[in-house]
């Protein structure tokens, strides 16, 4: 399979699926009566979420530390690889998932600086001062700027699906679980900021395709040709051993 085959391959029915669930959100109430009937309380104008502690400071504040941890963690033992031998089989593996992940959060942060886009809370059909603009509508210019579009925190959460492609074509299995982890721990963000009111199912929606397509593209046209290079490349003796041990970078 060639790297774009495999690209096509990992994304045709994400992006059919994406495709679905975003048009539903942006042509229909979808978003809001959501936000209603799970989050939001009308007799006390209060979100679900607003006042819990664990959601507050376990999962936002320490969820946003902890995946910061992982990507520098992920950086520190990239670096380490080149100053231990031991470490060097993790070359691969460790520079993709710092790369991947960090380009996610990074991408999906400077996006949500740039769309110029509410938070529910701070809309009027949820206690809030300003009036619901769609999210492709006109915005009015003398409406302040918003930052809330795409969900940053969770897509800290979504890219933890980078443990997939590290193990996509050598363990189905670890890669199941990697994959399992960024997908639970991206839900559990999103839904824990839609119950504080600081995001629509939306604003999930496009961070987790988001996040997927740049995972899968940093693999498919960075980490994959090179793995596929090491492997064709001829060797003997314990060269080869060496070059057998770069593609099992994971073991």
């Amino acid at each position: 399979m060639t790297d774009r085959e495999f690209w096509w391959n990992h994304l045709r029915w994400q992006l059919l699926a994406f495709v679905v669930l975003a048009t539903l959100c942006v042509c229909t109430s979808l978003d809001m009566l959501l936000a209603h009937v799970l989050f939001y309380d009308e007799s006390t104008q209060t979100w679900l979420a607003s006042n819990n502690w664990w959601v507050t400071h376990i999962i936002h504040t320490g969820g946003r530390w902890a995946m910061r941890g992982a990507v520098a963690l992920a950086l520190l033992t990239w670096v380490a690889t080149f100053f231990n031998a031991r470490l060097r089989p993790l070359r691969l593996a460790s520079g993709y998932l710092w790369i991947s992940m960090a380009l996610s959060i990074g991408i999906v942060g400077l996006l949500k600086v740039m769309t110029n886009v509410d938070c529910p809370w701070d809309l009027t059909p949820f206690g809030g001062k300003f009036p619901v603009v769609g999210l492709f509508a006109d915005r009015p210019d003398d409406l302040r700027r918003a930052q809330c579009f795409p969900a940053a925190h969770a897509s800290s959460g979504y890219a933890l699906m980078a443990l997939y492609f590290v193990y996509v074509e050598r363990d189905r299995t670890r890669a199941r679980i990697g994959l399992t982890v960024g997908v639970l721990t991206g839900l559990i963000f999103g839904i824990s900021q839609q119950a504080r009111g600081a995001h629509f199912l939306s604003h999930d929606v496009w961070s987790a395709f988001l996040v997927w397509l740049i995972l899968l593209s940093v693999y498919a046209f960075g980490l994959r040709p090179l793995l596929q290079a090491v492997t064709r490349t001829p060797a003997i003796g314990s060269a080869s051993a060496s070059r057998v041990r770069m593609v099992d970078f994971v073991d």
